[in-house]
Parts: C-alpha cells; sequence; structure tokens
C-alpha cells in the first residue's frame, strides 16, 4: 500500500542537522552561542553560501533563529534547501531507527521522494 505524506518539520535532531550540510557541502554545524544582527542565539549554527550570519538551530524548540534582512544578508532559496534537505535526512533516520528502509529519489522539480519500506533495513 502507497502512501503520500507531506512533512511539516521543526529542526530538533542535532545528527540529521549535519547530515543536511554534508549533503548540501556545507561546512559542519557548530554547536555555540552567535551574534546574529538582532541579538545572540544558541544553538546549532548552519553556514548558508553568501548569507552574512549564521542560521542557528534552536533544537530543544524545533526553531530557526536567523538575520538575512528580507533576502539582502542571504538568499532564502539556501536556507529552503537547508530545510528540504533536513526534513528528508531526519525521516531517513527515524525510519532507519524503526528498522524500515529509506529510499530517496530527486526528482526534477526539485522536490525530494522518499519510500519508506516497513519493515526491511537499509
Amino acid at each position: 500500500m502507497s502512501h503520500i505524506v507531506t512533512i511539516q518539520t521543526q529542526v530538533r535532531d542535532p545528527a540529521a542537522i549535519g547530515l543536511a550540510c554534508e549533503r548540501l557541502q556545507l561546512p559542519p554545524p557548530r554547536h555555540a552561542s552567535f551574534e546574529l544582527f538582532s541579538g545572540q542565539a544558541i544553538g546549532w549554527a548552519v553556514e548558508l553560501p553568501g548569507w552574512r550570519y549564521p542560521v542557528v538551530c534552536q533544537t530543544e524548540t524545533g526553531e530557526l533563529k536567523y538575520d538575512n534582512f528580507n533576502g539582502h544578508w542571504g538568499n532564502p532559496i539556501h536556507l529552503q534547501a537547508f530545510i528540504q534537505r533536513y526534513a528528508a535526512e531526519a525521516t531517513k533516520l527515524a525510519a532507519r531507527r524503526k528498522g524500515h528502509t529509506a529510499i530517496e529519489q530527486e526528482l526534477v522539480d526539485g522536490s525530494i521522494k522518499l519510500v519508506i519500506q516497513v519493515g526491511g533495513a537499509s
């Protein structure tokens, strides 16, 4: 039986943050306190291409803190790509933890198709 699921995610899994950065060829995330234009943020920093400030993932709340000045200090498309990749990596990790197989396919429109086979290990 096949099901299509739309995932709305909160960024809570440090392992998935690291995998997303790796897949997007970004520097590894660092956990610390970071200075943003509007103040300090503590969490896992993701350095997106061309962004003046990092995106700080606060895994306790699932929130992202960042300053990109409505796209002037960083292209939002890079943030969207990170969130999409994070969601895919978090989903694959969750499936594998339950003993399922996760198969990923990148589609022509830029979306990601994940097929989770219940019971199969990968």
